[in-house]
Formats: C-alpha cells, structure tokens, sequence
C-alpha cells in the first residue's frame, strides 16, 4: 500500500471552478456558447507558449486576448465575459473532497494559473477556505502551469518534498507536469473520454473529485 499524500493540491479552473456559467455571458455577446471550451484551450494554449519562451502574463490578459482573437469582440464585451468568473461557482464534489482531506489531517492547497486574488475570492464565496492551507499562483513564479517549477514551489511552501505531494487535477497536461516534477497525480475524469496515453499516467483516474481523494488515502 502507498503512503498517503503528506498534501494534496488542487488545480482550480475547470477542477474545482464550474465554468459553464460563462456559457450564458458568451451567448449575450452573440457568441456560442459552444465556444466555451475552445477559448478555454486557446487561452491555456497561449499561456503556455508564453511559459515555453520564458516570459508571463496573468490570466486575466491572456484570457482576454484569446477570446478578443477568436471572436473579433470589443473591449467591453470581453470585460463583460470575463467579468463572471468573479461570480463562478465551486463543483458540488469540491467541498466534500476538501473536508475529507481535512479530517484525514492532510494539508490542502490551491495551485492555478489565475491571480491570487481571484483565487482567495472564490475560495471564500465557495466556502473552501477554511479548508485551505495555501493559494498559490502562478504569478508567483511568473511561469504558467506546466512548468514543473510551479509544482515544486507549492511542494516547498507546503512543507514538503515533492513525492509527498498529490495534484488533483482535471487536465491531463497538468497531470503531466505534475508527474514529472516528481508529484503524485490524481486525474478527474468528469467526462469519461479517458486518460491521454502520450502523457505520464496519473496514479488515479477517477470520475469525481471525492473518489479521487479516497484513492489518493487509501491506495
């Protein structure tokens, strides 16, 4: 049997953060809402690009240019869209997994590529912050996830080498940086498409987030 996680860090937009709610801001600029995923990827796409070459802009910008790109939209109706995510909800399996893990004595942190501060407001309109040890951003390190030097500043801040630490994730590129940054990895399955086989394999696959952290203590 594998030692329980010493910590366990989730990744935030899309794993616990609920963005279908943007759906109905893209539809009242006369975008799809379709649209959501695709401007989703093409701003973690352009991110990343960033990180590859060394350089960081916060996800705010990134997010804005991306959506500007693809749909041609104005100032105003981008500040309008971007606007809900300081109003985005939590996954209904997100407070529950917490709890668990804080009953289990684990520590918790939130590691994502949006600003510490959006990242702190929605842990406390979510009611997640009392189960949260640590924010960290991105913009801390001023490298977008991936980059294994993210995954290792929130290990150091925790308190704890990086094998002691587990990323819950949604995303399997994060899994993948994860992973090869020496972390354990839990992948949430929400869809059921599976796990990419051209990433490192996370050490649990499960459909939500309270059974992944189940696993994660008992596997």
């Amino acid at each position: 049997m594998t030692k329980a996680p010493a910590a366990v860090a989730f990744d935030v937009i899309g794993t616990l953060l609920n963005l279908e709610p943007l759906r109905e801001r893209l539809s009242a600029i006369g975008q799809p809402p379709e649209l959501l995923g695709e401007w989703y990827a093409r701003t973690v796409r352009d991110g990343m690009a960033l990180a590859a070459t060394g350089d960081y802009s916060e996800f705010h910008d990134v997010a804005a240019s991306a959506l500007r790109e693809m749909t041609g939209a104005s100032d105003e109706q981008i500040a309008r869209v971007l606007s809900g995510f300081a109003d985005l909800p939590a996954h209904q399996d997100a407070l529950p997994a917490l709890k668990m893990l804080a009953g289990a004595g684990v520590r918790v942190a939130l590691v994502s590529n949006g600003a510490s501060k959006a990242l702190t407001s929605f842990a406390s309109r979510s009611g997640l912050a009392e189960y949260v040890y640590r924010v960290v951003s991105v913009g801390d390190v001023r490298r977008w996830k991936p980059s294994p030097i993210v995954y290792r500043y929130a290990a150091e801040l925790l308190g704890v080498e990086p094998e002691g630490l587990a990323l819950v994730a949604a995303h399997a590129w994060d899994i993948h940086g994860a992973k090869r940054a020496g972390l354990r990895a839990a992948y949430v399955d929400r869809d059921g498409r599976g796990y990419p086989p051209i990433f490192a394999a996370p050490d649990v696959t499960a459909p939500d987030l309270v059974s992944a952290v189940e696993e994660l203590l008992t596997s």
